[in-house]
């Protein structure tokens, strides 16, 4: 279905980024892996999937705090597989905390990472995604994009950005046959996941199970985790033919959460 075409995909050494470039890659895509790990580890995951999918796959380990890094990024994108055609934003962080006591440097990673490197991706490859009049935009946003939670304000801020931000691209570009939308998915079991699970026990003064059954799936009214294979799947749709007049939109993929 995409044979031929370009992907670059943030935070894609591990879990939503990582199942995302994974689809895409089997569906023919050539793909830009992005992300932070042991080198010689993120080498045999993409030589593995690069003999899978038999599609050209490279990597690039850009720190997105850093817009030069961001730029490179594109840049070898652009020089060892061709012009994106698809860029997924992916790349997330997290921390919790209360707001009187929450650590400024922290903030200032989560805006970034989370917020800014999605708006410099964009704007690097927008050019010759209306040159070529051929363009699909992803943002991983979040329920939080929609709604709030408490000990959350960096994340919630980043992610209400991140549905501000899909929703101007997709007016600028809407006659330009590029599109660009969100997908917020609800409680995902990855591993930025995992890692607040014990943050937000200790905040709330309640054991890691109870955060799992009464914070993380509480509002999600199926009592289940959205899986990454659900994700991907929702991307590849909005890469396809049947997308071409979903624009600007914010996809909920939360169990029914933001429905209540």
């Amino acid at each position: 279905m995409l044979k031929d075409k370009v992907a670059l995909v943030t935070g894609s050494t591990s879990g939503i980024g990582l199942g995302i470039a994974k689809a895409l890659a089997h569906a023919g895509a050539k793909v830009m892996l992005n992300g932070l790990g042991d080198v010689d580890d993120i080498e045999v995951m993409r030589a593995s999937l690069e003999a899978e999918s038999g599609a050209k796959i490279g990597f690039h380990g850009a720190n997105l705090m850093h817009v030069g890094e961001i730029e490179e990024l594109v840049a070898q994108t652009q020089d060892q597989l061709g012009d994106v055609d698809i860029l997924i934003n992916s790349a997330g962080i997290q921390f919790v905390s209360k707001i009187e006591e929450f650590p400024v440097d922290k903030w200032d990673a989560i805006i970034a990472i989370n917020l800014n490197a999605a708006f410099h991706t964009t704007r690097l490859v927008l050019p010759s995604m209306k040159a070529r009049h051929w363009g699909r935009i992803i943002n991983i946003a979040s329920a939080h994009s929609l709604v709030a939670s408490p000990f959350k304000s960096a994340y919630v801020a980043a992610k209400h950005g991140i549905a501000g931000l899909t929703k101007t691209a997709a007016l600028e570009v809407a006659q330009d046959g590029v599109t660009v939308n969100a997908i917020s998915p609800g409680y995902v079991l990855t591993p930025l996941v995992e890692a607040q699970i014990p943050d937000t026990a200790q905040a709330r003064g309640i054991t890691e199970e109870e955060v799992k059954r009464d914070v993380l799936l509480a509002a999600q009214p199926t009592k289940e985790f959205v899986t990454t294979d659900q994700i991907a799947q929702a991307c590849l749709f909005l890469c396809g033919p049947g997308s071409a007049s979903i624009n600007g939109s914010n996809i909920s993929m939360d169990g029914g959460w933001t429905a209540q």
